[in-house]
């Protein structure tokens, strides 16, 4: 049975081949800075599982030692010419992208095949996992299709791979341990003490307060997070079930739902949520790496007073 374990594992020697590419790489003053990072991610999803919390903590401080101070830098290495990805451009047009668009399609017909059809009775792949494996299997399958049609040099597609990775640099890690954090908020009570401290400031009966309250601090946590799927936890736990949908009898569903698109509306906001805002910056080399939040807010804040009149009124109003 092909389970999770297999894509980290892909993904692991992935970065293993970062680091080592990194660590070769005389022309980058910070190979070994890069090396170590990258390879510290390696192992993470090589050995993770067995190198117990402790030894899985002090990882994480090491990569977060690495970013602090600065020791890890963008790498250029050697690919294709600019002279040539230029020809291929002009050559394949708009076919170029086909090789991307295999992964979505692999990953989409692929779950539906084997939902829907006589192949998931055999149980090849772990259950409610089917989706991520065929989304890496669809990666697999278009670097196949790019050495068939294009044949690049062998290390290209790592090569690349390192290059742009090493443009997004210590971000890339960023949604993972943020989410991490919001389980340790929600094992540590957060939403316990936040949920006192509602209630301690706002009237019983107040409704449309709470709400506003709720949906401010999915906001503020998801700024503080980079991500509302981390924030959601604590503030579910401290507003949104014990007093929403407990205490003043709301749906569930929509304080849920659109408790969450409030959240959405702090990650276009912050520089935390990486993979959204600093990422896209960093690879279109744009002048100012907050351009994409500045050019966000503006959507942000109206978008935010919309779900909290939404939660108010399709969540409590209307449902009497």
């Amino acid at each position: 049975m092909i389970t999770l374990n297999w894509l980290y594992v892909l993904a692991g020697l992935m970065f293993a081949a970062f680091a080592v590419l990194s660590a070769l790489d005389r022309r980058n003053a910070k190979r070994f800075g890069n090396a170590a990072f990258w390879g510290l991610m390696a192992l993470s999803l090589l050995g993770g599982s067995y190198i117990g919390d402790l030894a899985n903590g002090l990882l994480v401080l090491g990569l977060a030692g690495l970013a602090g101070f600065g020791a890890i830098g963008r790498g250029d290495p050697d690919t294709t010419s600019g002279a040539e990805r230029e020809a291929y451009s002009k050559r394949l047009g708009n076919r170029l992208f086909l090789p991307a668009l295999i992964i979505p399609a692999t990953a989409l017909i692929g779950t539906l095949a084997y939902t829907y059809t006589p192949l998931g009775q055999y149980g090849l792949i772990e259950p409610r996992r089917e989706t991520y494996v065929l989304l890496g299997l669809g990666v697999l399958v278009a670097v196949l299709v790019i050495f068939l049609w294009l044949r690049p040099p062998a290390l290209a597609p790592l090569q690349e791979g390192r290059r742009m990775i090493d443009s997004i640099g210590w971000a890339a890690v960023l949604p993972q341990m943020l989410a991490a954090l919001g389980v340790v908020f929600a094992a540590a009570g957060v939403g316990t003490v936040i949920g006192d401290a509602t209630r301690a400031i706002i009237p019983d009966g107040s409704i449309f307060l709470t709400v506003l309250v709720y949906a401010l601090g999915m906001v503020l946590f998801t700024m503080i997070m980079g991500n509302a799927f981390a924030a959601f936890p604590v503030m579910a736990a401290a507003i949104g079930v014990p007093l929403l949908i407990n205490s003043y009898g709301g749906s569930p569903a929509v304080i849920g739902a659109i408790g969450m698109l409030a959240g959405f509306c702090g990650t276009l906001m912050t520089p935390m949520a990486a993979n959204f805002n600093l990422v896209p910056a960093a690879l279109l080399e744009m002048k100012d790496e907050n351009g994409v939040i500045k050019a966000q807010v503006w959507t942000a804040i109206p978008l935010l007073a919309a779900n909290i009149a939404l939660i108010y009124f399709l969540g409590f109003i209307w449902t009497y």
